[in-house]
């Protein structure tokens, strides 16, 4: 695939962000032979355009990381795309639907990076004594793509559905952590509506960082010092409406919420 044809491809996906309507996959007529290797290329075209927008990288994101979605999607790996500055809500507050085209919300536990990590090879061991900190999260995933109808390449080229972050206010040190073993409950309007563990993340939170820092290593990047990192949902993702209170509690690690309105 040219660089026409990814560009052609990222600037579809963004214009249908910066509108807030949902487009056709890409794999329906723009590119039904889209791999996931063109759809990372996809991808890093359309963060090149964001980051030419003037918005700034938060840190990668990990997708896919539970076995039950791997297998829904048919795939022995998990995704990645990245989360910039404009996606960050603050604890607490408000997100508007007006901004967002089919939102969904999921509970995820957050580390910060102490040092860089440069892969291939990298275990989880390695991720927690280079993490400086971890906190949880709320991700709110909003493909672009109709009745979040997609391939993996098409999600993959689609950032991973990455949309809005909500980050909680306390930062822990993972060594005080199992952090497998920590439950996290969803709650809309006080009835929980998911939960899970850590485990449900690769077994490990930690191991999806590896998995990332040697997926980057293929591509000759890195984890860098200073990256807030989404390691993957613990629950599953359940649809936001108007006037939603939503609530995601992490043993430990504290709560985090916002509300939406229209």
């Amino acid at each position: 695939m040219n660089a026409t044809a990814i560009k052609e491809i990222a600037s579809y996906l963004l214009a249908g962000e910066h509108e807030k309507r949902e487009v056709e996959k890409v794999t329906a007529q723009l590119k039904p032979d889209l791999t996931v290797e063109e759809g990372y290329l996809v991808q890093q075209e359309l963060v090149a355009m964001k980051l030419a927008e003037g918005h700034k990288i938060v840190g990668p994101k990990m997708g896919l990381t539970s076995q039950a979605k791997m297998q829904q999607m048919n795939v022995n790996d998990p995704i990645y795309g990245y989360v910039f500055d404009y996606m960050i809500i603050d604890n607490g507050s408000k997100v508007s639907l007006r901004d967002l085209i089919h939102p969904k919300v999921e509970a995820e536990i957050a580390f910060i990076i102490g040092e860089d990590i440069v892969g291939p090879g990298i275990t989880g061991a390695q991720v927690l004594a280079k993490t400086e900190s971890v906190l949880p999260a709320l991700e709110i995933i909003d493909s672009r793509y109709e009745n979040f109808n997609f391939t993996l390449p098409d999600v993959v080229a689609d950032n991973a559905s990455t949309s809005r972050v909500v980050f909680g206010t306390t930062l822990k040190t993972p060594a005080k952590f199992e952090l497998d073993l920590i439950g996290a409950t969803l709650s809309i309007n006080g009835e929980i509506k998911e939960l899970g563990a850590g485990a449900a993340v690769l077994g490990h939170p930690a191991n999806a960082i590896a998995m990332l820092a040697n997926m980057l290593a293929k591509k000759g990047d890195k984890i860098r010092k200073g990256d807030v990192i989404l390691s993957g949902a613990i629950t599953g993702a359940v649809l936001l409406k108007e006037d939603d209170v939503v609530n995601g509690k992490f043993d430990g690690l504290g709560e985090v919420s916002f509300t939406v309105t229209n």
